[in-house]
């Protein structure tokens, strides 16, 4: 039987479909990754499994009694408590056994009744039954799995970043192992061993989950079958991520030769009829028109095609683009010790560094958005910056695509928009949607959009890939291959740049003057 039916499930954001007829099915133990290109329906597919969003049509259907895990992000939580407190209490229930074993103990003593010694002993058997004496071991386990304890256990969750935020609250969600877990993007906040931890974790786990995630080495490693949402519909492959990507490979060529063979029978029928029509063969003419006209037509293949991404360029002849001395970046107080590096000209160089150790707080010094707390760091004269700022934020949110690109660049006409945007990986259907209305992914490629559309020769970019899905992520790694400039990448994902970089940063040797 399974845990979760989906059935004749349709559903729309505003005009646009993302879903019609969806049949789904979820069982025991089974790990169901999620793909497809921004703004598919990922995260609505996932809010609506949770009860969130109500579909416009079909039924959600969960087995009684399961209790469902969800990473929400956002959730309210009380600042004041530590990360300790706020992890111990997945174990509420655990607590309160315990709390009542003793008040048994302590009635019995006092009475003397056995009843109550009964009782106890029913309690304890609960307690034994939730693995009570390793709850501070399963704790100490995923803390140091997740990274936590660099963070340290004992702050209040109010001083803690975004991501670090993220990382503590996915760790309670282990902790609580519900029978089924919904994760959205859970590696974009976690440091690559923590991301493999995560992943052994999840593939050797006996809960049902559903993922999504545009990390499909993590998704290889964990999942047994693929749920690919694409052209409004959403299709179900059993096997690894790869396995899934042979199989829809081939389905595509199956699709594209029953198609082209189809519209050269009907090609044929069509000649035949034309030539026929009104001669001693008429009556097999309309026979054959009568046939065509209740055939069911293969539908003409609308694969989406992967973005184009280039970078515009001014030239380069500077050979020190730029220097480091001494310098400590942070807010009231430093971040980090100080840092001394260099960037030569047409260097390709990627910082790399745990979550929340501060490497976008030195980008955004570098690009002059913080000041710096002391030291210097200068870069040559001819330098033209292009900065990639790893916030989805706007000025104003309620703009669309077409009005932002209008924005920065005035004098482009709204089909020149269009295309870039077209290029980018925006579709048509999404370019007068307002900018929160889309998905993570879909920002990402607007504000890629505005960045090629300047010239520059220094590229600082910050976590570019976090929202992207794969075809975008290969036609901007493609891009930064072909830039003839300077690049600076912060970037957890070793995939993306280890063909290509120069030099890899280890923002902790920075910190020790190595770099």
């Amino acid at each position: 039987m399974s845990l979760l039916e989906v059935y004749d499930m349709s559903h729309a954001y505003g005009d646009r479909t993302l879903y019609k007829h969806v049949q789904l099915e979820l069982y025991k133990g089974e790990h169901l990754g999620v793909v497809g290109q921004n703004g598919t329906g990922k995260s609505t597919l996932i809010s609506i499994l949770t009860g969130e969003i109500i579909p416009d049509g079909g039924s959600i259907k969960w087995q009684s009694n399961i209790k469902i895990g969800h990473l929400d992000q956002y959730a309210e939580i009380n600042g004041n408590d530590t990360v300790y407190h706020y992890l111990q209490s997945a174990f509420t229930k655990a607590f309160n056994l315990e709390k009542e074993i003793n008040r048994l103990y302590e009635q019995s003593a006092k009475t003397g009744n056995e009843a109550y010694l009964l009782k106890a002993a029913e309690v304890q058997e609960q307690l034994d039954a939730l693995d009570y004496f390793s709850i501070e071991s399963n704790i100490n386990k995923v803390v140091h799995g997740l990274g936590i304890d660099a963070i340290g256990v004992d702050r209040p969750i109010q001083k803690l970043s975004g991501g670090q935020r993220a990382k503590v609250i996915l760790a309670k969600l282990l902790l609580e192992k519900p029978d089924v877990l919904l994760l959205d993007e859970p590696t974009n906040f976690l440091d690559k061993e923590h991301v493999d931890w995560l992943s052994d974790y999840l593939s050797l786990s006996k809960q049902a989950f559903i993922v999504v995630t545009h990390n499909y080495e993590f998704l290889e490693s964990i999942a047994t079958s693929i749920c690919d949402i694409e052209g409004e519909t959403i299709r179900k492959y059993y096997g690894k991520f790869s396995e899934f990507l042979k199989q829809k490979a081939h389905l595509r060529e199956d699709h594209i030769r029953q198609f082209n063979a189809q519209q050269k029978k009907i090609e044929q029928t069509e000649a035949y009829i034309r030539k026929n029509k009104a001669g001693v063969n008429s009556r097999i003419a309309r026979g054959r028109q009568k046939q065509l006209d209740r055939l069911e037509r293969i539908a003409p293949p609308n694969f989406v095609s992967g973005p184009s991404i280039r970078f515009r360029e001014v030239p380069l002849t500077a050979q020190v683009v730029l220097e480091v001395h001494q310098l400590e970046v942070g807010y009231e107080k430093p971040l980090l010790p100080k840092m001394n590096f260099a960037v030569t000209g047409a260097q390709k160089v990627v910082i790399t560094g745990f979550n929340g150790i501060g490497k976008s707080t030195l980008l955004k010094t570098l690009v002059g958005r913080l000041p710096s707390l002391s030291g210097r760091f200068r870069f040559a004269e001819q330098i033209r910056i292009g900065y990639y700022e790893q916030d989805l934020k706007w000025d104003d949110d309620d703009l669309t695509p077409i009005q932002i690109i209008s924005e920065k660049y005035p004098r482009m006409s709204v089909k020149d928009i269009r295309r870039h945007l077209s290029q980018c990986g925006i579709k048509d259907a999404h370019v007068m949607q307002s900018i929160r209305t889309l998905s993570g992914g879909e920002q990402s490629k607007v504000k890629l959009c505005r960045l090629i559309l300047s010239e520059y020769n220094v590229l600082i970019m910050d976590e570019p890939t976090s929202h992207l899905d794969a075809e975008t992520k290969v036609a901007l790694q493609k891009a930064l291959m072909q830039f003839a400039g300077s690049i600076i990448l912060v970037s957890h994902e070793q995939d993306f740049y280890l063909e290509w970089a120069d030099r890899v940063l280890n923002i902790e040797q920075l910190m020790n003057g190595k770099g």
